[in-house]
């Protein structure tokens, strides 16, 4: 698969804790995204942040979260992030999704 240099990247940044049809939302956009023939996604736990409600969600023992930060990042064309997105959608309940320019430099399997 070849992605073109001007690619784009897209995150999502939810809640460990989001669902979509019972099971962990960053594993339904993850499989969906597989699905859908994009090239890659990733799904990345934080340790720390806080979103629009500013409720900190940590890692500290104390004050341990069951809902800590997941990103998730796809990276394709255009074109291809383009007609996900709709699909995206309706699952992101809570959240922040972003859309910025990728410069692609290499993608191969080895």
């Amino acid at each position: 698969m070849k992605i073109p240099e001007d690619g784009k990247l897209l995150r999502v940044f939810i809640g460990e804790a989001d669902k979509w049809q019972g099971r962990p939302l960053y594993e339904a956009i993850v499989h969906l995204a597989k699905k859908e023939g994009m090239a890659g996604a990733t799904a990345i736990k934080g340790f720390l942040g806080f979103g629009c409600k500013s409720h900190l969600h940590t890692t500290k023992f104390l004050e341990l979260s069951t809902d800590l930060p997941v990103v998730i990042e796809i990276v394709d064309s255009e074109e291809k992030i383009t007609k996900f997105l709709p699909l995206l959608e309706p699952m992101v309940k809570e959240g922040l999704v972003t859309l910025e320019k990728a410069n692609v430099i290499l993608y191969r399997a080895g």
